[in-house]
């Protein structure tokens, strides 16, 4: 485990531990399976946006995705489709909205932050004007936990967390594409002169972060009963934080599953956590922001010393 996962697993570990002889409420099983649920739609989210900065990308236009792709599930729900068709459309709609940005920024090599700035306004205002900030209301009874009630809705939605999990990690270790989103990351020019398609592998990274934005809004939508006009806020923001702090360098290159799930935890933790010990849940952006800027700093301190023993070395 690298120093920067085991951190983020330090400090998780210590605060389970504080909460174990404090606030051993806690752990009731209610109460982690509703933090375990909330975290469903950022794990996933998160999963997606290791793959993007490893590559050397960003994506800030999943907040936006995920929005569309909770209202879209629940129109197309209301409209009279069945769950399993329903799902399939979603998700192919969060695949053309990821090949949107992967050719802009693939393709035409436009920066990821801009064109994906770009998108987010598009998508959010396109929701605003559509949905009038309206939430899609009256949908069928089989729309919540997908009909197959809350205890067994709630099971398949973490099970499928689980996969993605171990889906996503197996391939990053044993696929030659894997290989191959380290590599563009780490040096586009040297991945290149090997032979390495670099404007495929990162137009099919936003594919896959489409998708799997998309994915973590089913999983979202289909807890409730109603779709709120505008979800999917801040989440961006909340992925991001999660692979810095599970140790990936945010220039790409370097990131894995295990530190990306440990950051996910550890910020859905905090939350929960400060109510438990009577302090103002108000902190926890608060909290979390120290913790991400702790990581930041750490990554800027390793760069350095690359750096000092590179020129050392000459």
């Amino acid at each position: 485990m690298k120093s920067r996962e085991l951190a983020a697993g330090v400090v998780l570990g210590a605060i389970l531990l504080i909460l174990l002889f404090v606030a051993p409420a806690f752990f009731a099983p209610d109460n982690l399976r509703d933090l375990l649920l909330n975290s469903a739609g950022v794990m996933l989210v998160a999963l997606g946006m290791t793959l993007v900065i490893v590559a050397g990308h960003i994506d800030i236009s999943v907040g936006s995705q995920f929005a569309a792709a909770s209202i879209a599930a629940g129109l197309l729900s209301k409209a009279g489709l069945p769950m399993p068709l329903v799902g399939l459309l979603v998700l192919g709609l969060g695949a053309l909205l990821g090949a949107a940005n992967g050719l802009l920024i693939g393709r035409l090599k436009i920066p990821s932050i801009v064109v994906t700035l770009a998108t987010m306004i598009i998508l959010r205002d396109l929701l605003r004007w559509t949905t009038e900030g309206a939430w899609v209301q009256n949908l069928p009874v089989g729309f919540q936990w997908a009909g197959l009630g809350q205890t067994a809705g709630s099971v398949l939605i973490l099970v499928k967390i689980l996969v993605a999990i171990l889906l996503v990690a197996w391939c990053l270790r044993n696929l030659s594409a894997g290989r191959q989103l380290f590599a563009t990351g780490s040096n586009p020019d040297a991945a290149v002169l090997a032979g390495i398609r670099t404007n495929a592998v990162v137009t099919g990274v936003f594919v896959i972060m489409g998708i799997l934005s998309a994915a973590a809004a089913m999983l979202n939508a289909i807890r409730f009963s109603e779709v709120p006009g505008n979800p999917g806020a801040g989440l961006e923001l909340k992925a991001i934080a999660a692979v810095v702090v599970g140790g990936a360098s945010i220039t790409g290159g370097r990131g894995t599953v295990g530190g990306t799930v440990l950051g996910v935890l550890l910020l859905s933790v905090i939350g929960s956590a400060l109510t438990y010990l009577g302090i103002n849940p108000y902190w926890e952006k608060a909290v979390q922001g120290v913790i991400l800027l702790a990581a930041a700093a750490s990554e800027a301190v390793r760069q350095s010393r690359g750096l000092k023993g590179a020129y050392a070395s000459r």
